[in-house]
């Protein structure tokens, strides 16, 4: 900060006026003269705290419905004015220009404007800011003698350093927050132009993605690797906007599995809105899922697709929680890393914490689809919109056997939904679950496999006695005959998959010989990457 200068100035200029009024107080007590503009100048004023209107400065009214007010050189000449260059000090007194030591601005509400339903695009372009930019960047610039701030969170840490520095701010703090600042304007420009770019094409020219740091983890997938959690600027449900309840720090991969299992239960709650999901998640895979009619036996059905590998894994259920689902968790033999629910009735949370020490418990809300999925590369990215599930399963194309019925049909459709959540290659059997009345869940998967006939192999075995009259899901056609004929051995009633293949009659003459049913979606479900 300067400290040669006749009056220490700061300018306020804010669209979100929480906490301003306290901290022009402050700031005032503190020796600084504040400069306003519009909305935030009244509500200093009327809180009884002097305070110059911008036009006084600059000799100019606010004009062009606002859309000019700031855009002057007694304002920027202030912010980037360099305090220690006698030719920059001498051509600002020669103009008139008092230097600014301290500037509070946020932006136009861009990002919250275009998030409302309806917000139409002159809306939009109204709230774009132009003079906050530039004068967030000006400071920015000039953070050797310049203290800006863009984030009301940090007026506290602001006003300690000026009481542990004499009354001005250090180096090292000007120099975050102008970092911070930079951040900020880059964050806003990017989601402006997505936004523009985005309502001319489905894939727009430019795509920016602007993450901050939230918080760093202990590793990352394994122990010699760095991690850390970075967000968006909103909000979007799911696992990082997550409540933890109880339990150790979330990992890099529980964080990772959880989100995958959270994904796939909002998916089958989507289909099935009057049934509860559950799915237990091992190392990006489903291992176990139910669809049924309660929190106790979608639990226990989500356990019964693969007890072993569903010891230590993540289970997500999308209903909450009750007494007797928390009983069926603290049960011997169950062992969970994390558990997400949308919300723990109180004797269900009380028996969840004294049974798991670790148990990591997450209130989660429904997560935001996102419009495109990226995935960063070295020299750049690939970017694709969501894999989405058929959303008619009477429309499945008959193509072989007897008709199997609406009711095996939408459970079929289900099984679609636990497919799609597996790794490719993959296979699913699951289907009516015999002892769980009314619960559709998972028999069996093979994933991740370099073949098909392999996934067909690993179901069929994870699925035992169960593959008899089950249904079976592929994620996409069968090349050959063989894999069919290995899921035909072991007892499957209903083959459902896209179709499209050059050998899919070898296919069909199969079920037909073998009275199986054979349904086609049309829809290809591959995953080569983690679910999200």
């Amino acid at each position: 900060m300067s400290t040669h200068q006749s009056r220490r100035l700061a300018l306020l200029s804010v669209s979100n006026k929480d906490g301003i009024v306290d901290f022009a107080r402050a700031i005032a007590e503190r020796g600084f003269t504040i400069i306003s503009t519009g909305g935030t100048a009244k509500a200093i004023a009327d809180a009884g705290i002097d305070v110059i209107p911008i036009e006084e400065i600059t000799g100019f009214p606010e004009m062009l419905d606002g859309r000019v007010k700031t855009l002057h050189p007694k304002v920027h000449g202030g912010l980037l004015g360099l305090r220690n260059n006698p030719d920059h000090q001498q051509q600002m007194t020669e103009h008139q220009i008092e230097p600014i030591d301290l500037v509070v601005i946020d932006l136009y509400p861009f990002e919250s404007t275009i998030a409302k339903q309806g917000t139409t695009r002159e809306e939009a372009i109204e709230q774009i800011d132009i003079g906050g930019p530039s004068m967030i960047r000006s400071a920015a610039k000039n953070h050797e003698s310049v203290t800006i701030i863009t984030d009301p969170s940090d007026y506290g840490a602001v006003l300690e350093d000026m009481d542990s520095n004499q009354g001005e701010n250090s180096i090292e703090l000007r120099r975050r927050l102008g970092t911070k600042a930079f951040a900020r304007t880059a964050s806003y420009d990017t989601t402006i132009a997505q936004y523009l770019s985005g309502d001319q094409q489905n894939m727009p020219e430019w795509i920016g993605i602007s993450l901050k740091r939230e918080r760093t983890l202990r590793y990352g997938e394994n122990p010699h690797q760095s991690a850390a959690v970075y967000r968006t600027d909103k909000a979007e449900g799911g696992i990082l906007d997550a409540e933890q309840l109880h339990g150790k720090e979330l990992s890099y991969n529980n964080i990772a599995d959880a989100a995958a299992a959270w994904a796939m239960v909002c998916t089958l709650g989507e289909l099935a809105p009057d049934k509860t999901a559950s799915v237990v998640v091992k190392h990006a895979n489903p291992c176990g899922a139910a669809t049924a009619t309660d929190a106790f036996t979608a639990i226990d059905g989500a356990f019964a697709g693969d007890p072993i590998a569903a010891f230590g894994g993540i289970l997500a259920v999308n209903k909450e929680v009750d007494q007797r689902a928390a009983d069926r968790l603290c049960a011997e033999g169950v062992f969970l890393e994390v558990l997400a629910a949308p919300g723990y009735t109180e004797g269900a949370l009380s028996a969840l914490q004294s049974r798991w020490k670790n148990l990591r418990i997450l209130k989660t809300d429904a997560v935001t689809k996102q419009d495109r999925l990226v995935r960063l590369l070295p020299g750049g990215a690939i970017v694709q919109t969501p894999d989405s599930l058929s959303n008619d399963p009477s429309a499945w194309e008959l193509a072989a056997g007897p008709e199997p019925g609406m009711e095996l049909r939408t459970a079929a459709h289900h099984i679609e939904a636990f497919t799609q959540a597996l790794a490719s290659n993959a296979v699913a059997l699951g289907g009516l679950d015999p002892e769980r009345p009314g619960c559709v869940r998972l028999f069996g998967a093979g994933a991740g496999q370099m073949d098909r006939l392999t996934a067909c192999r690993i179901a069929c075995e994870k699925a035992g006695e169960l593959a008899k009259g089950a249904i079976a899901v592929s994620d996409a056609f069968f090349p050959f005959d063989d894999g069919p004929a290995i899921l035909a051995d072991a007892g499957v009633s209903l083959i459902v998959h896209p179709g499209g293949s050059k050998r899919d009659d070898d296919t069909f003459k199969l079920c037909k010989n073998r009275s199986i049913s054979c349904l086609l979606t049309g829809l290809r479900h591959f995953r080569h990457e983690p679910l999200r």
